[in-house]
């Protein structure tokens, strides 16, 4: 009998939690003056390079997102000074003329934003435009050079076509690639979780996916396509970034706190390298860039 009731009580007692879990818990945050939100890049390619300006907003705002119109903003080697320029048909986004970066050189950017009430905020960052390879020599389109290839295409109900792209790596084992891939001029690795990263530790100074390293199984593919979405004469384009290993740390934080629960998940606070703290979030983004092509043929 005591027994019974013993259960009886444990089973109340589990009722009671299970019942409390679906409650909505409201988290009483802390906010502060709302911030400089910027999202700018800079590389070594020739092209009008972007900055897009936003304030922060507080936790539970749904409205939406408020631009940083007509703001100062350029960027600078010590020597030369480019500017962004407002677009006139986009709020908060700001274009440089047609102009490319350095590769081994130190880019600051600096921003400056004159708000109501005669304030005016200042924000700034310093990143390289790392070294990078020569040239991607080739691009090839084929099956995983493993045995989990039968893993996706099982998973997908088809044969899965994998890109390899080749090249003479730099020795510098701190370098960290990260491939753009697009078909037909249509990015398909444009999402966080679809960003591929490649630190090369280990591998720096190979031949990537050169004989060495296929005789010991390592290649390394940077996308992969679904031969049923394939056509014959599919341009493929893959571009290959050399990024600081700030920027991967702050994608890597970016990514583990986007749509996560903020009770489970990780830390609010992502890593920025605009200053002075606390008047600034995001990232100066700053990258040298190679590329190359190939057409799918069946």
């Amino acid at each position: 009998m005591r027994v019974m009731k013993l259960q009886k009580i444990m089973v109340l007692v589990s009722m009671f939690l299970f019942a409390a879990c679906t409650e909505d818990i409201v988290i009483d945050v802390e906010e502060g003056d709302p911030m400089i939100g910027v999202e700018a890049s800079f590389t070594n390619e020739l092209k009008h390079h972007e900055a897009i300006l936003s304030y922060t907003a507080e936790f539970y705002n749904q409205n939406e997102i408020h631009m940083v119109t007509g703001a100062t903003m350029y960027v600078t080697d010590g020597i030369d000074t480019m500017y962004y320029y407002e677009d006139a048909e986009q709020p908060g986004h700001y274009f440089t003329d047609l102009v490319a970066g350095t590769k081994n050189t130190v880019y600051r950017l600096c921003v400056e934003v004159h708000e109501t009430g005669g304030v005016v905020k200042r924000v700034f960052a310093e990143s390289l435009i790392p070294d990078n390879v020569e040239s991607i020599d080739s691009l090839a389109l084929k099956h995983f050079n493993g045995n989990n290839d039968s893993i996706p295409s099982v998973f997908m109900r088809d044969t899965i076509e994998w890109l390899y792209p080749y090249f003479q790596s730099l020795p510098d084992p701190n370098i960290i690639y990260m491939p753009r891939v697009s078909k037909n001029d249509t990015v398909i690795s444009d999402s966080l979780r679809l960003t591929m990263m490649i630190p090369q530790g280990g591998f720096a100074g190979y031949y990537v996916n050169g004989p060495e390293m296929q005789e010991n199984n390592k290649e390394i593919p940077i996308a992969y396509f679904r031969r049923s979405q394939l056509r014959d004469g599919d341009t493929i384009h893959a571009d290959l970034y050399s990024i600081t290993s700030d920027y991967f740390y702050y994608f890597y934080s970016l990514l583990m706190s986007t749509g996560s629960n903020p009770m489970l998940g990780a830390p609010a606070n992502v890593s920025t390298n605009i200053q002075p703290e606390g008047e600034g979030v995001g990232w100066f983004f700053t990258a040298s860039v190679v590329s190359g092509n190939t057409v799918f043929r069946k």
